[in-house]
């Protein structure tokens, strides 16, 4: 399953899918999310050690407004949520939890629009994202870490064949 992550084993990547809307972003959607989050865990500066699970749901703007108000203290939805597992010892043959990313289908479909770019593209650019900051990465504590974590993210969409989602666009100044 896995596509060139650095892990000595293959990542288990589940998925949940609570709200169906989701199903119509793009065809085999199931293995598209794993494809964005092992192109994000690929990229990870760090090489990974042994194999590692990730949780990924794909939900409403509603559960992600409540999970965004209980743990961050901010209620209003927002376009993905990462949730790092606590450091664990590693157990031959057992997968080390990275956490959970939670995406949110309204605001993703807004930003969407609103960037004048495809669903399915985004879609993999915040997948990757929290991926990311699964793995550590932080684009709140400084520019230069902002940067350092925008150049990982464009570094894994590349592979995936997606546009710099930070690239200005066309005509903009």
């Amino acid at each position: 399953m896995s596509t060139g992550t650095r892990a000595a084993i293959a990542p288990e990547i589940d998925v949940a899918i609570e709200d169906p809307r989701w199903e119509a972003v793009t065809p085999d959607l199931e293995a598209f999310v794993i494809r964005a989050v092992e192109a994000g865990l690929a990229i990870a500066p760090e090489p990974l050690e042994g194999a590692v699970e990730i949780s990924i749901l794909l939900t409403t703007d509603a559960a992600v407004q409540a999970l965004n108000k209980t743990w961050r203290g901010k209620d209003k939805p927002t376009n993905v949520l990462s949730f790092p597992a606590p450091a664990q010892p590693a157990h031959a043959g057992v997968p080390v939890p990275l956490g959970d990313v939670v995406l949110a289908y309204d605001t993703m479909l807004r930003e969407s629009a609103e960037q004048s770019k495809p669903l399915s593209d985004h879609l993999a650019h915040l997948l990757v994202h929290g991926t990311l900051h699964l793995l550590g990465q932080d684009h709140e504590t400084g520019e230069a870490d902002a940067d350092a974590m925008e150049a990982l993210e464009v570094a894994a969409l590349r592979t995936l064949g997606v546009p710099d989602p930070y690239a200005a666009e066309p005509g903009a100044e």
